[in-house]
C-alpha cells in the first residue's frame, strides 16, 4: 500500500499549493512564483512484519524532513508474492523478508526514472533533497561504498551475522531505473540469482556504480564522528547490527535519536487518529 501524504514545496511555503500523492496517482498545481511541482521522487522501504515500528520512524523520518514530494512504497513480501512477482523460498541467511525482493526496485518502477530503496533500520537527520541532489545519471546506482567486515557472529534479534565482499552497500542504493543494465533486474533474475550476484551488482561494471558520502548510510558501531568534522555528522543513521526496537540494542549508539523520532512519529499518528475519530 503506497503511503498518502501532503507535502508543502520548501521555497516558499505560505504560496505553494499542496501536492496529494494517493496510490501512485499524483496531482499537484503550481506554486504562485510559476514553480511547477515535479513527479514525487519514489522511495522503496524494505517492510519485516517484526520490524514494524522501524518501518514507521523510518518512514516518518523522511518525510518530516523532506521538502520535496516524495512517494513511500514498502516492499510488503506477501504482497508480491501475491502479484506472482516474488516466489523464491527463504533461505536460512536471509535476515530479513526483504533481503532479495530489495533488487526488484527498478521493476516496481517500470524501470522509469530514479528510485531509491534502503533497509527500515534507517533513521534520517538530513533531507532527502540533498540526497538526491547528488544523483548522476551516468550511473546505473549509487551508494555508499562501505568497507565492513563486523565482528558480530549475530544481529538484531539473534539473525546470522555474515561477512561477504560489499556488504551493505545495497542497504541504500539510488536506481537509474530506465539504466539498460537494470533492466537485468527482472522477477525471474531476482527469484534465481545467487546472492553474491545481486548484493554485490555483479550485473553491473565496477564504473558504472557511483559513490554516495558515508553519512548517507552511517553505519551505527562503525562508522565514526570526527569531533568538528561536520562532513562525519551522519544524515542518516543505519542500525545494521540492530536497533533499539530490538530489546538486545536499546541501548545502541545513537538509540536517543530513534526513541525521540518514535515519540515524535507516535504524537503525530495519534493526532491523526483523533482527527479520524
Amino acid at each position: 500500500m503506497i503511503e498518502i501524504f501532503n507535502f508543502f514545496l520548501q521555497r516558499d511555503r505560505s504560496e505553494c499549493t499542496t501536492m496529494t500523492i494517493t496510490n501512485g496517482d499524483v496531482k499537484s498545481e503550481t506554486c504562485n512564483n510559476g514553480f511547477s511541482v515535479k513527479k514525487p521522487f519514489r522511495i522503496f522501504v524494505g517492510y519485516d512484519p517484526r520490524e514494524d515500528l522501524a518501518y514507521q520512524v523510518c518512514r516518518h523520518s523522511i518525510t518530516k524532513r523532506s521538502s520535496i514530494p516524495v512517494e513511500i512504497i514498502p516492499i510488503v513480501q506477501s504482497d508480491l508474492r501475491k502479484k506472482g512477482l516474488y516466489w523464491r523460498e527463504r533461505g536460512q541467511l536471509e535476515s530479513t523478508e526483504f533481503s532479495f525482493s530489495r533488487f526488484l526496485t527498478p521493476h516496481l518502477s517500470d524501470y522509469d526514472g530514479w528510485a531509491m530503496f534502503v533497509d527500515c533500520d534507517f533513521l534520517y537527520l538530513a533531507d532527502i533533497k540533498q540526497l538526491t541532489d547528488l544523483i548522476d545519471d551516468k550511473y546505473a546506482i549509487m551508494c555508499v561504498q562501505h568497507d565492513y567486515a563486523p565482528k558480530e557472529t549475530t544481529k538484531m534479534d539473534g539473525a546470522v551475522q555474515t561477512v561477504y565482499p560489499r556488504k551493505n552497500w545495497s542497504s541504500m542504493v539510488l536506481y537509474n531505473c530506465g539504466h539498460p543494465k537494470n533492466k537485468t533486474l527482472n522477477p525471474e533474475t531476482v527469484n534465481t540469482q545467487t546472492g553474491a550476484f545481486l548484493h554485490r551488482f555483479q550485473w553491473l561494471e565496477d564504473e558504472e556504480i557511483g559513490s554516495i558520502p558515508f553519512v548517507w548510510n552511517f553505519l551505527e558501531g562503525h562508522n565514526r564522528v570526527v569531533e568538528k568534522d561536520p562532513t562525519t555528522q551522519p544524515k542518516a543513521v543505519h542500525y545494521t547490527r540492530g536497533g533499539p526496537w530490538f530489546d538486545a540494542w536499546k541501548d545502541c549508539e545513537f538509540a536517543d535519536l530513534w526513541y525521540n523520532e518514535m515519540e515524535d512519529y507516535s504524537k503525530e499518528n495519534k493526532k491523526e487518529a483523533d482527527k479520524a475519530n
